[in-house]
């Protein structure tokens, strides 16, 4: 870590930490844009009987705190979770699961704290790049859209807040999806600091431990593209969980809970003891 990255962590805010369940390897879960720890109601369950399960609320949202300054870049989005982290003196290297934009954020993570890591795990990520970057013209205009309509969403805050209510009421999962007064700026200023502007492609070439991508085949928020240019990478396997959407519903649970139990199984020969906690 550079003197920048640094200063730049010890300055950072501390998140909530919504859960700190279980005991045994260490999963660290990380939420996505507008969502919380709820986000996991799923599949924390699934993971508490063999693992020590840790999940974060993100800056901005849930119960972290939002700085006034704050302007929610992928680097200050992982300051934050980096300084939450060093407060819970986690001695050995953990599962670091993301959803949506908190994959973006774990594949930033993990690029620059490789050694923290045993395996990163992406869940739905949304992986967008310049669509002038991609050959093929179907490719070019469909990332273009979903660009332009990110775009629309942060400039119409109405718009935005009205539609997100309609669609929290019709979420099987409860709080899943808030965009209030109270998170707007996080919301607004994440989508296009983090989401919009995002180096995820280059973040996960960099990463040096195995990454598992699981994606639902209903996502209507995932490019194809985006996909296909990080599943040519030698360290990326991908899941393809059948009738599921973005939300980490059961089935979507049941898979992700798969590899992460495969995971630590694969590597309990050769990963650090598990340590009681201090």
């Amino acid at each position: 870590m550079g003197l920048r990255e640094w200063w730049r962590a010890r300055r950072a805010p501390r998140l909530h930490i919504a859960a700190d369940l279980g005991d045994g390897p260490i999963v660290v879960l990380i939420h996505g844009i507008a969502s919380s720890s709820v986000t996991f109601d799923r599949l924390v369950p699934l993971l508490t009987p063999n693992h020590r399960v840790i999940a974060i609320d993100l800056l901005g949202f849930g119960r972290s705190p939002s700085p006034l300054r704050a302007t929610y870049t992928i680097e200050e989005h992982v300051a934050a979770v980096r300084e939450t982290l060093r407060t819970l003196r986690l001695r050995e290297p953990f599962v670091l699961v993301g959803h949506s934009m908190g994959a973006l954020i774990a594949s930033r993570y993990a690029a620059e704290n490789a050694a923290r890591l045993r395996r990163l795990i992406l869940v739905s990520p949304p992986i967008y790049v310049d669509p002038d970057a991609l050959g093929d013209r179907r490719d070019r205009a469909t990332m273009d859209v979903f660009l332009r309509a990110y775009e629309f969403l942060r400039l119409n805050k109405a718009f935005t807040m009205l539609n997100a209510e309609f669609l929290a009421r019709l979420s099987p999962i409860k709080d899943v999806l808030v965009v209030s007064e109270a998170n707007w700026e996080a919301f607004r200023l994440s989508l296009e600091n983090a989401i919009e502007s995002q180096t995820t492609v280059s973040d996960i070439a960099s990463v040096r431990v195995p990454v598992d991508i699981v994606f639902g085949a209903l996502d209507p928020f995932l490019v194809p593209a985006g996909l296909r240019i990080v599943e040519t990478m030698r360290h990326v396997t991908m899941h393809r969980v059948e009738v599921s959407d973005h939300l980490v519903r059961k089935r979507m649970a049941r898979a992700v809970a798969a590899v992460v139990d495969a995971s630590t199984e694969s590597e309990s020969s050769t990963s650090l003891p598990v340590l009681p906690r201090s």
